[in-house]
């Protein structure tokens, strides 16, 4: 087995001493400096005691990078004549040199690096990376990134590598020969690794909402940050997931260790885990190592929407910064602080938007600064960059629910996103949105919890003839379904739901019936279909008599799903909330012929009474202790 001491019995000029490896730097030479969790450490502590040693070596050199987690000293203040930093993606440790000014941001997809380089665009005089150990055969791998390093490296004119025993060795494009790297620096130390915190009960309530987004044989990606572990974390259940990312953490290899992971339903590369650089601890950098489920491709091919666009069920997970009420997000700058930078979103987000079956979620704790700050605005703020466009946005995911937009129009989508938005501010989102024309100006709104959704009583149910049904309360941004709802009945059930020979249902007369308080009635909606096609076929309401302890009851079942038995349950649903809220009973009116409407009342375990004239049927129902009553589950 070859060992350090037999390279460099080999390779004997490229073992230089470090001063010598470092007089190759000239002024106003780039210095491309591996990025993120695979930063050479060792060589940029180096590079600076170098530069402290001998002050006037080079001048204006430009070191350039994706991101840094770990040490930026060539961002210092101190060291301004020697270097320039310029990234593609800034972080925290260079955020505030770049938004005062002494150093760079370079915006671009990060799909399109690797071309500037090829196309001579960016230049790179003197690469510094961190590799894993040579194999028997030479050959050294990029380990835990390759993304832009593989043609920074191609182009760069002069590399120096870091060799790690701590690297892994991952398969797929990141291998390189000791023939091809100008010097070597044996140095072993961790390398750096990436925690974000994602134990709050908001990024899992957060997560939760997602996971019913993703379906089993789904291939997703996932970005950088705190909410992709809360989004892993409950996506145990699922089967047959496959991963084709930019990013491989914690998460991705939990749950191939799991077996929930295991690429089988993927278009192409099929059977492997493809990414291009991994952020995590230990055990994970352990786990990719040398593992032939994973594969390392560079970022110009796993960022690239033409490939991802041929995965078919792909789903694209990220986050935000804010969004506005038109649905345009930033996730690259706060106005006009930048503060991340394009990276490899709207690649994602673009490229799953044309994959068959689709998915592109846009996942966001609804507030920042402790609550002080809504993440969901009237418009972006002035200087921020756009990182999605309107067109590129299916779902929102808050902690208060998720919101579909594709297809939607301005005002639905305003609707939508106030729904999802924190409570404490959904009254002046909608003070603004009305200012804007974004919704109607006569928009009417319940603030508090009187207007709050009740969520928890969302329920699926089987009826007694067998059909499945979802139940849900019914949401301010439901007007428009439930005006395609109305609108689908015929004219007799119209009549015979609303004792009136009108046929039109216009905002006037919708609005009433979607904005609610749920401390007053209730009202039920039974839908079919998912988030982006959801489908009203039945609603049930009752409104609160708080002098005689009883409610009026209403219901209507779509005539194509009539004889299904979603009126009984719906009312069974009904008579479960109103006797946990203390009611006593139910009133109803009914016209004369609606026997249909008559006999799901006689099933329905109360004790009627029932008095005739006019045309109509007025019944008192009185509840029973026992009778057809499942409650929620």
């Amino acid at each position: 087995m070859n060992t350090m001491e037999s390279w460099k019995e080999r390779y004997p000029k490229k073992f230089a001493p470090e001063e010598a490896i470092f007089g190759h730097i000239h002024r106003g030479d780039v210095i491309f400096v591996g990025s993120a969790c695979a930063e050479p450490q060792y060589l940029v502590h180096s590079l600076i005691r170098y530069v402290k040693a001998h002050p006037k070596a080079f001048f204006d050199a430009e070191v350039l990078h994706i991101r840094t987690l770990g040490v930026a000293p060539y961002a210092y203040e101190r060291f301004k004549q020697n270097f320039r930093h310029n990234s593609f993606f800034i972080g925290e440790t260079t955020r505030d040199a770049v938004n005062e000014g002494v150093a760079d941001y370079t915006p671009v997809s990060l799909s399109k690096v690797p071309e500037l380089f090829y196309r001579g665009l960016a230049h790179v005089d003197i690469a510094m990376i961190q590799v894993s150990l040579p194999d028997e055969h030479g050959y050294v791998s990029l380990g835990v990134s390759v993304d832009i390093v593989k043609a920074a490296v191609e182009k760069a004119d002069l590399i120096v590598a870091q060799i790690n025993r701590d690297m892994p060795r991952v398969h797929g494009d990141g291998f390189l020969h000791l023939d091809d790297i100008d010097f070597l620096v044996p140095h072993d130390e961790p390398l750096l690794e990436y925690a974000p915190e994602a134990d709050s009960e908001i990024i899992h309530r957060i997560g939760r909402y997602v996971s019913k987004l993703i379906q089993d044989g789904d291939t997703i990606q996932v970005g950088l940050g705190s909410l992709p572990n809360g989004v892993f974390t409950h996506l145990g259940d699922k089967r047959h997931l496959g991963i084709h990312t930019e990013l491989l953490g914690d998460g991705i290899a939990d749950l191939m260790r799991r077996g929930v992971v295991d690429n089988t339903r993927k278009t192409i590369d099929r059977g492997k885990t493809v990414a291009t650089f991994c952020m995590g601890h230990r055990v994970t950098y352990e786990y990719i190592h040398d593992n032939p489920a994973v594969e390392f491709k560079t970022i110009d091919y796993t960022n690239n929407p033409l490939v991802i666009a041929r995965q078919d069920n792909m789903v694209a997970i990220n986050s935000a910064l804010e969004i506005d009420l038109t649905g345009q997000s930033t996730a690259e700058s706060i106005g006009r602080k930048f503060y991340s930078g394009i990276g490899g979103q709207a690649d994602f987000m673009r490229g799953a938007s044309m994959a068959r079956n689709g998915k592109t979620i846009l996942a966001l704790q609804s507030t920042a600064s402790a609550e002080m700050i809504s993440r969901i605005v009237p418009y972006l703020r002035e200087g921020a960059g756009a990182t999605l466009i309107r067109g590129d946005v299916q779902y929102v995911v808050t902690e208060f629910g998720i919101a579909y937009l594709h297809g939607k129009n301005i005002r639905e989508r305003a609707m939508e996103l106030i729904g999802i938005a924190h409570p404490k501010f959904r009254a002046r989102l909608m003070e603004e949105a009305k200012k804007a024309g974004l919704v109607y100006r006569d928009q009417a709104y319940i603030p508090g919890e009187r207007g709050m959704y009740p969520e928890h009583l969302e329920s699926y149910r089987t009826t007694r003839k067998g059909f499945n049904i979802y139940f849900r309360p019914i949401k301010i941004s439901d007007e428009p379904r439930l005006k395609d709802f109305i609108y689908s009945l015929s004219e007799q059930s119209m009549y015979r739901r609303f004792i009136s020979a009108r046929k039109d249902m216009p905002h006037e007369r919708l609005q009433p019936l979607v904005v609610i308080d749920y401390t007053k009635e209730m009202a039920i909606l039974a839908v079919t279909g998912g988030e982006e096609n959801e489908s009203i076929v039945g609603v049930g309401r009752y409104y609160i008599e708080p002098d005689t302890h009883s409610a009026e009851v209403a219901f209507a079942v779509r005539d194509d799903h009539q004889n299904r038995g979603i009126g009984l349950e719906l009312l069974s649903y009904l008579t479960f909330l109103a006797k946990r809220q203390g009611l006593l009973g139910f009133t109803a009116t009914v016209v004369t012929g609606n026997e249909p409407m008559l006999n799901v009342f006689e099933k329905g375990g109360f004790e009627i009474e029932r008095r005739s004239s006019g045309g109509v049927h007025e019944l008192k129902m009185t509840f029973r202790e026992e009778g057809y009553n499942q409650g929620i589950r």
